[in-house]
């Protein structure tokens, strides 16, 4: 644009100099004694001018003059602007608002070697979800994704596998009819979440926001129920009245006494406020799945042999199964990788010795917390086909796949002699789970346990999903994929 104007001004310039070049001087007029054929052609104009002239219009030569004048004048400034800007090629630009990517909420911890994580659009999370709510599970095989090119397209066409990447993902190509599913949300209800909603209520209100997903294929089928890892089994009773009841007639306030009194924690309870809601508004029932804090202060103090044999048996389905498990090679990792990791001596000052048998104690109450919840929910499934069970725990108590999630596919087939579930069959999901909580000792999510050459073999992911109430921090993701 700029070097237009400086064009057209100069070739207007160009033009009344011309015209100004070809008008005769004053002595050679049409008012001479000469004759038209002498006269040049161009004195037609002059006197034209002239008569415009006197009559006080301004001339066609002063007009044409005014205008080239404006051209070349804004030509000018415009062009020294740009040559300005050319002869500084180090000039800053103009400062914009800074704007951040977007990334994702969901992301799959793909079972790889090491494990990866593969983000999930938005659109996709709602189908993953009613996938799980349907009991198709999450299988544990890496996640290959298979294109379609020149090498396998016949071996697609005749077969028709083309569609094999999305069965291995939805896990439904492994269902078995009538068997059921489980789900895993770790949660910690606390204002440690790496997200921009982080505060206390984060937590909670994210898992009923999946859970709604979830349970839309099951709303109908009246087969699903919601596990509360934190809840004494003391107050089971409570916990159905309160889904039985209509209206408001303070059923919460009726059932938060019972909890107390049963033995539960308080802030744990005023958290999950919003899931006994939930279910009661679904006809859910809820399950009450922790010990009782008597028995629990019984092993803390005498390990398990001090247990009455009645209440152990109350808490433990498969004996034979909970004995063999400690000698697992798989599960001695996830003792001494995430168990252990979370145990503390009553006193920085005691002997070693009592440390060492504190710790013993503290496994075995872990361990049966563990059983006892995995008991429970694997009792409500295995008499009703097709079941679903979500269950709400804290994160430390379903990472890495050896709490209370890992031990569900024993205990279910033990109690379930019908119908065989494998462990494609519980699906863990973490809630805004921060580098501290997966035991990470830097700002990265830790996806594994078992990275050294002597324990390579047995080595195992976090938990299947990471799941977040806002867009996480991208130093906090490692091993990022493409977006699914």
């Amino acid at each position: 644009m700029k070097q237009r104007l400086s064009l057209s001004a100069a070739a207007l310039l160009l033009s009344i100099s011309r015209i100004e070049a070809f008008v005769p001087p004053e002595g050679l007029c049409t008012r001479c004694e000469q004759s038209p054929s002498q006269q040049n052609r161009f004195a037609i104009f002059s006197h034209r001018d002239e008569e415009e002239g006197s009559t006080g219009q301004p001339t066609r030569r002063s007009v044409l003059q005014s205008t080239a004048i404006s051209l070349a004048t804004i030509a000018s400034s415009t062009s020294q602007t740009a040559q300005a800007s050319l002869l500084n090629p180090f000039a800053q630009p103009e400062p914009q608002a800074f704007t951040p990517s977007k990334r994702c909420t969901a992301y799959l911890v793909d079972s790889t070697i090491p494990p990866s994580l593969i983000p999930y659009r938005a659109q996709r999370e709602a189908a993953i979800l009613k996938n799980l709510g349907m009991g198709g599970g999450t299988s544990k095989e890496p996640f290959l994704q298979d294109e379609l090119n020149l090498n396998n397209f016949m071996n697609k066409a005749v077969f028709g596998v083309i569609d094999s990447v999305s069965g291995a993902v939805s896990g439904s190509g492994s269902e078995n009819k009538g068997a059921a599913s489980f789900v895993f949300l770790g949660a910690n209800f606390d204002s440690t979440s790496p997200t921009a909603l982080g505060d206390v209520d984060a937590d909670g209100e994210l898992a009923v926001s999946l859970m709604k997903d979830m349970c839309r294929p099951r709303e109908r089928e009246g087969n699903t129920a919601v596990g509360l890892a934190f809840a004494p089994v003391g107050a089971q009773d409570a916990l159905d009245e309160y889904v039985k009841s209509s209206g408001d007639g303070g059923a919460m306030e009726k059932v938060m006494k019972a909890l107390k009194a049963a033995g539960a924690d308080e802030y744990l309870m005023e958290r999950h406020v919003p899931i006994l809601q939930f279910a009661r508004s679904k006809s859910f029932p809820l399950l009450a799945l922790s010990p009782d804090p008597a028995d629990l202060k019984t092993l803390q103090k005498g390990g398990l042999q001090s247990l009455d044999p009645a209440r152990r048996d109350m808490y433990v389905a498969d004996a034979e199964g909970f004995i063999d498990l400690t000698r697992d090679p798989k599960f001695k990792l996830y003792t001494d990788k995430s168990l252990i990791k979370d145990f503390k001596p009553s006193s920085e000052t005691i002997p070693e010795d009592q440390i060492k048998a504190e710790q013993a104690n503290y496994f075995a109450e872990k361990i049966l917390v563990h059983e006892a919840a995995a008991t429970k929910v694997a009792q409500w499934a295995a008499s009703r086909p097709n079941s679903l069970v979500i269950t709400v725990a804290s994160i430390p108590d379903v990472r890495f796949m050896g709490g209370m999630n890992g031990r569900v596919p024993r205990v279910y087939n033990k109690l379930n002699d019908k119908v065989e579930i494998s462990e494609d069959a519980v699906t863990t999901i973490l809630l805004n789970p921060s580098a501290k909580e997966t035991l990470s000792q830097n700002k990265w999510l830790r996806l594994e346990i078992g990275t050294a050459p002597d324990n390579w073999a047995y080595q195992t992911k976090v938990a299947d999903y990471f799941w977040f109430s806002s867009m996480p921090k991208v130093n906090m993701l490692p091993r990022m994929m493409n977006e699914q």
